[in-house]
């Protein structure tokens, strides 16, 4: 006989009480900007599970900086904050938000400079490393 089970059935019941740090709040206004492996990059993390592949940072873009050929292994999402950055699919502005599919390979490029809030399930792949880590 099928499973009638809901997707629900894990439901939340009796008396409940909150997790002990099962917030962490960050403030990357307290943070310093770091270098990326990138000329004009720079890079604050708010959040990275290095087993899993997950990283969620801020970015921030030189004007004029590119940041090469590269693959995207799982999704990636990005919310650009201030400035704007393109591909050849087309231009990502302030307030707006663009994300790359599974297995797409593109080039980036911000003309005036840009933060951006991205938020990656596994690290970009270039041709000789993967990720930003200014030590790869």
């Amino acid at each position: 006989m099928p499973s009638t089970a809901s997707p629900f059935a894990e439901r939340l019941h009796g008396h409940l009480e909150p997790t002990k740090n099962g917030s962490v709040y960050v403030k990357p206004q307290d943070m310093e900007w770091k270098p990326s492996q990138f000329e004009g990059v720079q890079i604050k993390v708010l959040y990275e599970n290095k087993e899993a592949g997950e990283l969620t940072c801020l970015l921030k873009w030189a004007p004029g900086a590119t940041l090469p050929f590269h693959k995207h292994p799982e999704i990636e999402q990005s919310w650009v904050l201030e400035g704007s950055f393109s591909d050849h699919d087309g231009i990502a502005r302030a307030g707006e938000y663009v994300y790359r599919i599974p297995g797409s390979l593109h080039e980036t490029h911000s003309a005036e400079g840009c933060v951006i809030l991205a938020i990656y399930r596994k690290p970009n792949v270039f041709r000789d490393s993967a990720g930003y880590d200014a030590n790869s």
